[in-house]
């Protein structure tokens, strides 16, 4: 960024106001015409250019074009059917890896609403390492999934994997969410951002920032109403947890791209004992919500059991953070900001 002040005189005071803003001056260089080019540090605080204007001397204020403008437009916060994602108050994704059965996701449900939980998780379709492993009930269970956040109050994040799956699950979900294995599939972001749902975008398990970022360009540019960023670990070479927290990505997303981050510490870690500690720390690196496995028996859960917190783990947590928001009330089907 660089700051043009009208005259040599008035750059002192210029860089006193910038400074209170906890912006560093990098250099000052002359300018054709008396003026003063002020150029501002990598990775000073992140402050509203607008407001750098209003500065008396300021003149000017060039900010660097973005790859990604339309992320970097969508501000750090993301209004989802009333429910605002936004790290001042994180909020909590909870429910099983997969929806087992009607049954099953209903109990799990109506007990995440009653401690405070906003949206309702859970897998109808499920990529899996092995062909072998069950893959979800499809369909089905997004009526399932649907019909019990529905009853209870909560909102729906579960994953699409497909093209073809794209407007069954946006007809039945408040929020998209694209998997790590699918972070750059182009023609599913883009059939998926045509929907104008928000989405909640997976970092792939090898992705850099700004291949990330951009997938997000990509939903936007289709259509998409939003993009939460959810860091589920990236790929390492320890192998004592599943993957490796990027802790760092959730401060610079949050921090310095101003943008809504989820951290999803189960899939990032694949250890139940670790997912406490982790959500505090992802709290204080500025996530506007966690998305933890719950399972009420997580040892005959049907798919990733030892990485899901039980109901009352979950509930112990939440109070203790003071995550969560006071339950949502009974939704009529027939109106859902879904619909």
């Amino acid at each position: 960024m660089i700051v043009t002040v009208h005259n040599k005189q008035q750059v002192d005071a210029v860089q006193r106001e910038l400074t209170a803003r906890g912006l560093w001056i990098a250099s000052v260089e002359d300018a054709p015409g008396g003026e003063s080019l002020l150029v501002i540090a990598p990775f000073s605080a992140v402050v509203d250019p607008d407001e750098l204007r209003r500065i008396p001397g300021v003149s000017a204020v060039a900010v660097p074009k973005s790859a990604w403008p339309l992320v970097r437009a969508m501000g750090p916060s993301l209004n989802v059917g009333g429910v605002v994602l936004s790290s001042q108050r994180p909020l909590v994704f909870a429910g099983p890896c997969s929806v087992e059965s009607q049954d099953h996701i209903d109990s799990v449900a109506a007990r995440l609403a009653g401690m405070g939980v906003a949206f309702l998780r859970g897998g109808a379709f499920k990529p899996r390492t092995s062909p072998y492993s069950f893959q979800g009930h499809g369909a089905r269970a997004l009526d399932w999934l649907r019909q019990a956040a529905d009853r209870h109050g909560l909102r729906v994040v579960t994953e699409v994997m497909s093209e073809a799956d794209a407007e069954a699950v946006a007809e039945h979900a408040d929020v998209m969410q694209i998997g790590s294995r699918n972070m750059q599939n182009f023609a599913l972001l883009r059939a998926v951002g045509k929907t104008g749902r928000p989405v909640l975008l997976k970092r792939g398990m090898a992705a850099r920032i700004d291949e990330w970022l951009l997938a997000g360009e990509y939903l936007l540019s289709a259509g998409c109403q939003g993009v939460a960023f959810c860091e589920r670990g990236v790929r390492g070479f320890d192998d004592s947890t599943r993957n490796l927290l990027d802790l760092g990505a959730v401060a610079l997303l949050s921090h310095g791209e101003r943008l809504p981050v989820v951290v999803d510490p189960s899939h990032a870690t694949g250890r139940r004992d670790l997912i406490a500690p982790l959500v505090r720390a992802a709290v204080g690196a500025g996530a506007a919500a966690v998305m933890v496995e719950v399972h009420d028996a997580p040892g005959q859960a049907l798919s990733d059991g030892a990485q899901a917190l039980s109901t009352a783990e979950l509930a112990s947590l939440m109070q203790e953070l003071r995550l969560g928001r006071e339950p949502l009330p009974s939704v009529d089907p027939e109106a859902t900001a879904h619909a």
